[in-house]
């Protein structure tokens, strides 16, 4: 149908400026509903089964296009269907745009066997020119020699006030109903699903209008669009571009760990070389889909490609739209897409749960074989969050450090002030993300990997004498004094000439654990407290110049603090004074960082080796489930944030919370679905690592309205930009680019033939599990909602059932043993949150 409405609208507009037309009337929305009369069959005595096929004919070409057909309605003369047709903002008609009904009698489905009984045409420009937008039309037989029956086109209002609504009312109040009709007619109102941001994301819709009859015999009128993403393929993309950087700077990482034991070094080596044929791999598969055109979508014909394995399958939006007589319209938004999971890989030795499971408990024999020490995945996932603290928070104090001098070059008390905060909050940080025994253990491994290692002994090496100080707690930035000796001590740091400090500094850059001697375990926490003891330096001759320059006379201080003033000329510019102590705590930030990149690294060597079996290829099956929910996720989050860009409720609950993504799947417990569904929990579970930003795109063109996603394995950043009419009305904490939180849930509710085999034979514990325990995290999910979010900004259903009302009937169908209980999905697609739907594909 995509392709249909695609071509329609190249044929009605691609060509009009070629062939000299122009039009003056163009009609952006247009939807309608269809009934007939009086059917005649070819058996008089049979009442038809009919199906109206609906073409446009193209004004330019004189040519007939098939356009969409409604449903079958069985054994009846009087049709009334409930299928409409609908000509969205994407395909334009014209009012001169005719439109040919043809009938038919489906007498075989299956065997597509129908009668044609008659065809009936108009003009766009009749339908909205006639009274109350409805006409009857007579439908002809193929002969053209007698009347079949009546076909009643009536144009369909979606979110206007009824007729029978303004009996009452006014004469002038009926003529600006007829004007907002025109309104919306060209598309100038409720157009919010057609913004710029919408149209840049979502590609090829396809619009489906139905009507039921309520029981006040009123009409409900439903709009259904379908649309699929650009964002199935240009989120993988940048995901496979992380991957390959970062396993790149692991790589680079290994290189710089220096000179290792024979048995280290080749082990490095063959890391490396398994790494490079990750780099190599993800490079070829992103190749592959550069080369890719056309359609955002990927069937599910096509999950057993491996170039398209990082893709979602059937990824595709779907908006209800439900207008009622005297009810302000609806919108449900629903995700649908195929059940994140290796499909291309397999499920016969099961998916990531069990595959993980049996990798942590080899990986304790593989690191006995190796001569390894075993981390657990808390410590791994540890150095992996201090490595990326190192990133993060190096280059940022280091240029903290250049903005204080240049603040203090200037005299800018202010900035000076506002500067050093910083640079105190981020080396706290820096220093904080440092303490923690695993570094200390790790370096002394490291050591223990050195070429010559030797054990510790009964003689003990002393340590450098700048190094010999006490570890001092880490003060915040209140204006007072720090304790003089931590100054003296870090002034005495400088004093070494410079030929000495060169090859000090030379030799820890070689190896920043000595070689051939003894490890000293309490040089780490002397170096590491070397950052402290600076940054209390800086902070206290900070202070001072702040006093004297508000006193404008000469303080007196501590002696000691005074002689670390007086040896930095206290009346020469504020730069002067501040640049050897800057200089000594970058100094120390480079060398503890680089002390504890290096045994951090060393860890994920051991790691990396121990894993050598299987443990990369794990890494690129969870890359690959991660991939593809991570899709979903960013296109159902555009969806609703967009769709609640006036919802002050909905964006208070945003920024103060977060916003839950609900999965759905009807996969069962029982064969290979079993591996879909065990790829699916790790999937969904690795969103927790993912968190959203809210930008300000620089134009309305669409490349900028593309998300960006940002970070590492451990932690991503996905930044939403929106149009500068949209930014400017959201809430400051939104705009400042807060980091919003989100809290993916499953729920697995298996109703299929395969189902009843495991709930009969099998085994469904799986099920029972990931539906007990992400209920739990819905139901923390909405305590802390109530908790921070006001009463009257919480979600409820139009059944005014309230949230606890509805989390504890949710907790008590977990908990039942109730075969295919689908109540327990009804139950957790709760207001506010994102619905993604997911089943088995074949």
């Amino acid at each position: 149908m995509a392709m249909r409405e695609a071509e329609l609208t190249e044929q009605l507009w691609g060509d009009s400026a070629g062939a000299g037309v122009i039009f003056v009337s163009r009609v952006q929305h247009l939807e309608f509903s269809l009934a007939c009369r009086g059917l005649v069959c070819v058996s008089r005595d049979r009442k038809p089964n009919t199906l109206v096929q609906v073409a446009a004919l193209d004004v330019c070409e004189q040519s007939l296009l098939a356009f969409s057909s409604t449903e079958i309605v069985q054994g009846t003369r009087d049709p009334l269907f409930l299928t409409g047709v609908a000509f969205p903002p994407q395909c334009p008609i014209l009012e001169e745009t005719v439109i040919k009904l043809s009938v038919y009698d489906v007498k075989d489905k299956s065997a597509n066997n129908s009668t044609f009984l008659g065809s009936a045409t108009f003009s766009v420009a009749d339908l909205l020119k006639s009274r109350d937008q409805q006409i009857s039309l007579n439908l002809r037989s193929s002969d053209d020699l007698e009347a079949v029956g009546t076909v009643v086109v009536s144009r369909m209002k979606m979110g206007e006030i009824e007729d029978g609504e303004v009996d009452h009312m006014a004469t002038d109040i009926q003529a600006q109903k007829c004007a907002l009709v025109c309104e919306s007619l060209h598309g100038t109102t409720n157009d919010k699903d057609y913004g710029p941001l919408m149209s840049a994301l979502f590609k090829n819709p396809v619009c489906k209008v139905y009507r039921f009859q309520t029981l006040d015999s009123k009409w409900m009128l439903v709009r259904e669009q379908m649309a699929e993403s650009t964002l199935s393929f240009t989120i993988p993309k940048q995901l496979i571009t992380l991957h390959i950087q970062e396993d790149s700077r692991r790589i680079q990482e290994l290189k710089d760990l220096g000179e290792l034991s024979p048995h280290w070094d080749n082990l490095r080596r063959e890391v490396i070389s398994r790494y490079d044929q990750v780099i190599r791999s993800y490079q070829e598969t992103l190749e592959e889909l550069d080369k890719l055109t056309g359609p955002s979508f990927k069937p599910s014909c096509s999950k057993a490609q491996k170039y398209l394995e990082f893709i979602p399958i059937n990824l595709h939006t779907q908006r209800m739209r439900v207008t009622c007589p005297r009810k302000t319209d609806a919108f449900y938004d629903i995700i649908t897409v195929g059940a994140p999971a290796a499909h291309f890989q397999g499920f016969k030795s099961g998916g990531l749960q069990k595959l993980l499971s049996r990798y942590e408990s080899e990986k304790k024999s593989y690191s006995t074989a190796y001569q390894c020490i075993y981390y657990s995945p808390e410590q791994t996932a540890k150095a992996r969050e201090v490595l990326g603290s190192l990133s993060e928070l190096q280059p940022l104090i280091s240029s903290l450090a250049d903005r204080l001098l240049q603040a203090a070059q200037q005299r800018s008390v202010d900035a000076l002030r506002d500067t050093l905060k910083s640079l105190a909050e981020k080396t706290e940080q820096f220093v904080h993300a440092l303490k923690d025994e695993l570094v200390k253990s790790a370096l002394l491994a490291l050591h223990a990997a050195r070429p010559g290692y030797i054990s510790k002994t009964q003689t003990h090496t002393p340590p450098p004498l700048h190094l010999q100080t006490e570890m001092p707690q880490t003060p915040s930035h209140t204006g007072a004094e720090p304790d003089a000796a931590v100054c003296i001590n870090m002034d005495e740091v400088q004093t070494p000439n410079k030929e000495e400090q060169l090859a000090a500094v030379t030799l820890e850059r070689q190896d920043s654990i000595p070689h051939y001697k003894e490890y000293d375990e309490e040089e780490w926490d002397r170096v590491w407290a070397s950052v402290a003891k600076s940054l209390n330096c800086v902070i206290a001759l900070v202070d001072k110049l702040q006093e004297q320059d508000n006193n404008n006379q000469e303080s007196t201080p501590d002696q000691a603090l005074a002689d670390v003033i007086t040896s930095h000329n206290p009346t020469g510019e504020w730069r002067e004074q501040l640049s050897p102590l800057v200089a000594s705590l970058k100094e120390c930030v480079t060398e503890v960082g680089d002390r504890a990149q290096k045994s951090m690294t060393f860890i994920l060597l051991q790691e990396a080796v121990c894993s050598i079996p299987q443990g990369l290829f794990l890494q690129q099956r969870r890359d690959v489930v991660f991939s593809q929910a991570l899709s979903a996720l960013a296109c159902g989050f555009v969806m609703r944030l967009y769709a609640g860009l006036e919802d002050k409720g909905f964006l208070q609950q945003l920024h103060l919370v977060g916003l839950v993504a609900q999965f759905e799947s009807l996969l069962s417990t029982y064969s290979e679905e079993i591996g879909m569904l065990e790829d699916m929990e790790t999937g969904i579970s690795d969103l927790n690592r993912v968190t959203f930003r809210i930008t300000e795109a620089k134009s309305d063109d669409p490349a900028e309205l593309q998300p960006v996603v940002s970070g590492r394995r451990d932690y991503y950043t996905v930044e939403i930009p929106l149009p500068q009419q949209s930014f400017q009305i959201i809430p400051p904490e939104l705009q400042e680019g807060k980091p919003l939180q989100i809290f993916p849930v499953l729920f697995n509710v298996g109703i299929n033939e395969q189902q009843t085999i495991a709930e009969r034979f099998g085994d469904i514990s799986l099920q029972e599990r990931i539906n007990q325990r992400n209920f739990e995290i819905l139901d923390g999910y909405f305590k802390t909602l109530s908790d921070k979010v006001p009463s009257e900004c919480l979600p409820c259903f139009q059944t005014q059932m309230d949230v606890k009302e509805l989390l504890e009937t949710l907790g008590q169908n977990v908990v039942t043993k109730k075969r295919k209980n689908v109540e327990i999905l009804w139950l957790a697609g709760t207001p506010q949150v994102l619905r993604f739907d997911s089943c088995a594909l074949k």
